[in-house]
């Protein structure tokens, strides 16, 4: 297929304001917050004791090794660090990076399959989506492994639609063998052969004919997949088994079959039904699941007309999720790979369809519900605030400094509601954008500084080292993995999956040797026994140092620890 026409003026400014949002939206708040639960600190802590110690093949969390994930995600973190030189501005770099990646790569295989106007429209879709957004502007691991899955799919898409692109078709499925290694479910771009072998038996419109006798050429492909695999996993196995040490041959049975088969097949947590993924695509995605009411008419038509443009995307996503419906454990984040592919079948019709009624009539009622929502909640939250935002205000420590939240809350949700009704139906596109690059802006560089100190668990640790003083070594119990990280001067750990009740006979036994030099860290509530006097409270022995990610957090010395709280009677809650 012939190369696409080179862009003229005023499609250079469409994707210049296209990106320019796109940047605005993803950065906003960048700079502004520490690692927040779940998943962020744990990376960042994993990748800060890599670039620290210098243990790249065997990330460790505290003094155990990490076998949950492999190290791809790590290393790009430490890499960021490497760069930038500050966690803080460096954490959130690769999701960034990523995000505007998988945006372009969206709208570029779009142009090249259909127009600029298509490609176009794929990327607002995209960026339209409330998870997609949210989940780029946070530290896991899904929005890097998104990249990596988009860009595997435009180099098979580039020789299986636009070929043949021998080359293309190789680095793509040499960045899906790389995506193994950033999280186990990268080889989901492969699954693209089954539908494409399909649709090429039945001569479908829009497929490539790659020649004859290649198969060579095909099995390089594999080849290539394998290849990037095998250069962590030839090394990580060789020096597992060499060095003979039981923790390494553990780390390693761990990774590869309980962290893969066995959590697919048989999940230990989020336990959700078949169905679950259904309710996060109309929800989640928001509000470019509105379109899905409308569009499933165009792409019947492309259905009978075997399109293969707009059914291999389609055909794709429908196998990655029927491969996370079928398995017992499922997140929300996991089907997020799928959204570039179904907005890029998407995207020839989403200009056509912004131009209905009834659409547009749906995307304005949308805008005007979320606004609403959103300045009901910031009133009340000012005026009389309700149970649920008391227990928020509690549970995060904001007593006093959320009013910039709900002030917040209401400046988003009354200007979209005053966009709304300026431009009414037939402007309704605009009030949606305005809607979500105010609520995206808002969220960054006003939420992410009022949350941050409780998120975090920065302001606990600055206080607990501050009532400890500079010389004293602080022991963390029941630790949670922004403890850690967040650490100021000397800590000392006893193990993160050893439970409660021995971290804490440890503890004491490590209090016993210079009771003088060492405090405990932990957190009452998280323990059946009394493990201090309610007389001891603010006494020299037991300090509260603040509450953080909804837990209390106490500084005690030996002398403040009673005999009950590592007795034979403490058991551990979990």
């Amino acid at each position: 297929m012939s190369a696409p026409t080179a862009l003229d003026a005023a499609q250079r400014r469409q994707l210049f304001w296209l990106f320019g949002l796109a940047l605005l939206v993803l950065a906003a708040g960048y700079g502004m917050r520490d690692p927040w639960p779940a998943d962020e600190p744990r990376f960042v802590l994993v990748a800060k004791q890599m670039f620290e110690g210098g243990s790249w093949w065997f990330p460790h969390r505290g003094q155990e090794l990490y076998p949950d994930k492999p190290p791809l995600f790590f290393w790009i973190l430490a890499a960021a660090r490497g760069l930038v030189g500050s966690w803080r501005w460096s954490f959130l770099l690769p999701s960034l990076l990523s995000g505007i990646g998988t945006l372009w790569l969206t709208y570029d295989l779009g142009r090249r399959l259909w127009n600029h106007r298509a490609g176009l429209w794929s990327a607002i879709a995209v960026l339209s989506c409330l998870q997609f957004v949210y989940q780029f502007k946070r530290a896991q691991i899904d929005p890097t492994l998104v990249l990596f899955t988009t860009f595997a799919l435009y180099g098979m898409f580039r020789h299986l639609l636009l070929g043949p692109a021998w080359r293309w078709f190789w680095a793509g499925c040499f960045a899906a063998g790389a995506g193994v290694v950033l999280k186990g479910v990268g080889f989901l771009p492969l699954l693209a052969l089954i539908p494409y072998a399909l649709m090429r038996r039945q001569r479908w419109q829009g497929i490539a004919d790659p020649g004859n006798r290649n198969a060579w050429r095909w099995l390089g492909g594999g080849l290539l997949f394998f290849a990037a695999i095998a250069a962590w996993l030839v090394p990580m196995v060789t020096m597992a088994l060499a060095d003979g040490d039981p923790v390494h041959r553990a780390y390693l049975d761990n990774l590869l079959y309980k962290q893969t088969a066995t959590r697919y097949a048989d999940a230990w947590h989020h336990h959700k039904p078949f169905w679950y993924f259904g309710q996060v695509i109309a929800l989640f995605w928001l509000p470019f699941s509105l379109a899905l009411a409308w569009l499933w008419r165009d792409w019947r038509d492309a259905l009978r007309n075997r399109d293969a443009r707009v059914w291999l995307p389609l055909a794709w996503a429908g196998l990655v999720l029927l491969f996370f419906s079928a398995s017992p454990g499922k997140r929300d984040m996991y089907i997020l790979p799928a959204l570039p592919a179904v907005a890029l079948a998407a995207g020839p019709y989403l200009g056509a369809l912004m131009q209905r009624r009834n659409f547009q009539r749906a995307l304005l009622a949308f805008c005007v519900a979320f606004a609403l929502l959103l300045l009901g909640v910031g009133v009340a939250a000012l005026v009389q605030p309700p149970s649920f935002i008391q227990k928020l205000v509690t549970d995060r420590g904001l007593e006093g400094g959320a009013e910039a939240l709900w002030w917040m809350l209401v400046l988003v949700g009354a200007s979209a509601l005053l966009v709304a009704a300026w431009k009414r139906r037939a402007g309704a596109g605009i009030a949606a954008a305005w809607l979500l690059v105010a609520l995206w802006c808002g969220y960054g560089l006003v939420a992410h500084p009022v949350l941050d100190p409780s998120s975090s668990a920065r302001a606990l640790m600055e206080r607990a080292r501050a009532v400890a003083g500079p010389g004293v070594t602080i022991g963390l119990v029941e630790w949670k993995e922004q403890n850690l990280l967040q650490a100021v001067g000397p800590v000392h750990e006893f193990g993160f999956r050893r439970p409660a009740p021995e971290q804490l006979r440890m503890a004491v036994a490590w209090l016993d040797q210079a009771p003088g030099q060492r405090r405990v860290l932990f957190s009452q509530p998280r323990v059946e026994a009394p493990c201090f006097s309610a007389a001891d409270l603010e006494t020299p022995a037991v300090r509260s140092v603040g509450s953080a990610n909804r837990r209390n957090w106490f500084l005690v010395t030996r002398a403040g620890i009673t005999p009950a709280c590592f007795g034979a009677g403490l058991s551990d809650p979990d």
